[in-house]
């Protein structure tokens, strides 16, 4: 990967506007240089164009991959793909692959943020993927990384190594890796380079996930962030920051300003660059605790209007993350109106014959929060988003149907004295409000005979293990089913919170900092979950801290 120096990053993170182009990896059409003549928030310097950002891969599958990366100015995407083996080397023969893809521009209007949809890729396959920008002056700059195509029906992850590791499908072929974690930059604890940057996002890249699970609160666009930090003890937190991140975000400029801030840490820009992303948004996207159409009573903002801030939160989330569901990417005239609009980023992620992950959408369609003990269903994904869920997990032939969902199920989040913000309204009898939708999809797993679903969220700044079953519930007409808690991965460490008893929850473990807001200071009250996938179907899970250590572990075995 290309060395990225911190002056660069932090002068880059000022210039501004933007919204993230999408191409195919079809043939593309020739490359057209952007008008001399059009404005742009970079200095008109003759130079080559520079990836400042880095760059990241996303939402890959058994053919699929979405590329991207963000320019110093007006420029075209191009990427170049090669199959490796383990060692780096480009394959040749039968396992060898190249192809380079023309993708669109990037310019002002898209804070010179690009996607690129490749398509039609080997399944199983290791590539190096090299990226870079196009403008009169040439080719830029070009910034090169990884990442490997889930396993395909009948093939498994070619490595290097055996000639039937790539078209034999022997069962070790479909094994597999990933992590997951939320909460980035929370809280007031940025990047602190005394301390290593982020030093959790080193920790997962160093188990060599295949790819990852970010569970929402991706920035924290609410959370100001000052120089120094003291902290309980009188050491003093040192942060990096910037202008953007210097109040609440309110204007698009603010909100891309945040992402850049955390594109800023080396350690996650290493990762991103390796591994592949599935991004999830929660409320911090936008401001803490968000539901559509509500008016702000904070001092801090002057725009008040929760529609037009979770607009512009939207906007600059979807240009620098890389998803890549036709229907969850914004398109021009989407947000022009300034007014937040609901659109679709729920989606599937389809990773081989073992596994499939859902991720949902709990803020998009989300009900105001209220006490929760409506007699009647209110709304946490909407009915829409329900029986997408529904029939989609019906219709998965993957061993495990991962659900990655943004709010947990069983954990009392409180909203003030008496609102919720999550599902749970702390009353453990019959379903009510928002627990009736879940009630109604967990209904719906039993009676179509879903088998091994597996809920991963984050959310709440402390990691847990939670077994759910009818035979503690008062709702009973589910299958037992398990959820795994992770995070914060870089924010103020709080819990462990009560649980709602509906469903029947039992905490099997929970671990926590030592007190509300501490700092990830030594790591050990920063968490992320890894998983593991046998070749025989097992589905491990481990929750570690920011060290790597890890505390909880729970082999759980596929029924058939």
């Amino acid at each position: 990967m290309t060395d990225l120096s911190r002056r660069t990053l932090v002068k880059t993170s000022l210039a501004t506007l933007a919204l993230a182009g999408v191409a195919t990896g079809t043939a593309a059409p020739a490359s057209a240089a952007p008008a001399s003549g059009a404005p742009s928030a970079i200095p008109l310097v003759r130079k080559r164009l520079t990836l400042p950002n880095g760059i990241a891969t996303g939402d890959v599958t058994s053919d699929s991959a979405v590329l991207w990366s963000r320019a110093s100015g007006p420029g075209r995407m191009m990427a170049r793909l090669q199959a490796v083996d383990s060692a780096g080397q480009v394959l040749q023969g039968r396992y060898g692959f190249s192809r380079t893809i023309q993708g669109p521009l990037a310019n002002e209007a898209s804070d010179f943020t690009a996607k690129i949809h490749a398509k039609s890729l080997p399944a199983g396959t290791r590539f190096a993927v090299e990226l870079n920008f196009e403008d009169e002056n040439g080719l830029g700059e070009a910034v090169k990384g990884t990442f490997s195509t889930a396993p395909g029906s009948a093939a498994g992850k070619y490595d290097g190594g055996t000639e039937d590791a790539r078209g034999g499908g022997s069962p070790s072929s479909y094994s597999q890796s990933f992590v997951w974690t939320g909460d980035t930059a929370g809280q007031g604890w940025g990047i602190n380079e005394d301390l290593g940057g982020m030093r959790g996002y080193k920790a997962m890249h160093a188990t060599r996930p295949d790819f990852f699970i970010h569970s929402g609160d991706t920035i924290y666009a609410d959370g100001p962030i000052s120089a120094t930090v003291t902290e309980k003890d009188g050491r003093v937190w040192r942060n990096i920051v910037t202008e953007e991140v210097s109040k609440v975000a309110e204007t698009l400029k603010e909100y891309r300003g945040r992402h850049r801030y955390n594109q800023m840490d080396a350690n996650m820009l290493a990762m991103f660059a390796d591994v592949p992303v599935i991004a999830q948004w929660d409320d911090h996207e936008t401001t803490n605790n968000w539901y559509p159409g509500e008016i702000l009573d904070d001092a801090r903002y002057t725009e008040r209007d929760v529609n037009v801030l979770a607009a512009r939160g939207r906007q600059a989330w979807q240009e620098n993350m890389p998803i890549a569901d036709s229907a969850a990417l914004w398109r021009p005239g989407t947000f022009d109106a300034g007014q937040y609009q609901p659109a679709r980023i729920y989606r599937k992620i389809s990773r081989g014959p073992q596994l499939d992950i859902f991720c949902l959408d709990m803020r998009t369609f989300k009900s105001p929060n209220t006490d929760g003990k409506e007699p009647y269903a209110t709304n946490i994904l909407g009915q829409e988003q329900v029986d997408w869920l529904i029939k989609e997990v019906r219709k998965s032939k993957a061993t495990w149907k991962v659900i990655a969902a943004d709010l947990p199920l069983g954990i009392i989040v409180p909203d003030g004295a008496v609102n919720q913000e999550s599902l749970s309204n702390r009353d453990n009898g019959a379903p009510l409000g928002r627990e009736l939708e879940i009630a109604g999809v967990l209904s719906a797993f039993k009676r179509d005979g879903v088998k091994n679903v597996v809920w991963l969220t984050a959310d709440v700044h402390y990691c847990a293990a939670h077994h759910y079953s009818p035979e503690r519930a008062t709702f009973t007409d589910f299958d037992p089913f398990w959820e795994f808690v992770a995070g914060p991965i870089n924010a103020g460490s709080f819990g462990p919170n009560a649980m709602d008893g509906t469903f029947g929850p039992e905490v099997v473990f929970a671990k926590a900092g030592r007190f509300p807001g501490e700092s990830p200071r030594d790591g050990e009250n920063q968490y992320f979950g890894h998983v593991a996938l046998g070749p025989d179907g097992t589905f491990t899970v481990s929750l570690r801290n920011a060290n790597g250590a890890v505390i909880f572990s729970k082999a759980l075995t596929p029924a058939h």
